[in-house]
């Protein structure tokens, strides 16, 4: 499998709690963070809930 960088390029305030645990979930806590994850179908999965908040680049 392959990896994917997940940045945080938004705030979470005024987010669902949803949202949030989700960031959260994806390893990021502030503006600028980021994390490299498997590209599962979970994560994908929790990407497009907060998509709105980040950015995804494809790891080789």
């Amino acid at each position: 499998m392959s990896d994917v960088k997940v940045t945080q390029t938004k705030s979470a305030i005024g987010g669902t709690a949803s949202q949030r645990a989700t960031l959260k979930s994806l390893g990021l806590k502030r503006i600028g963070a980021s994390s490299v994850r498997q590209d599962t179908p979970e994560v994908r999965g929790m990407i497009r809930a907060v998509s709105h908040l980040i950015r995804v680049e494809e790891v080789d």
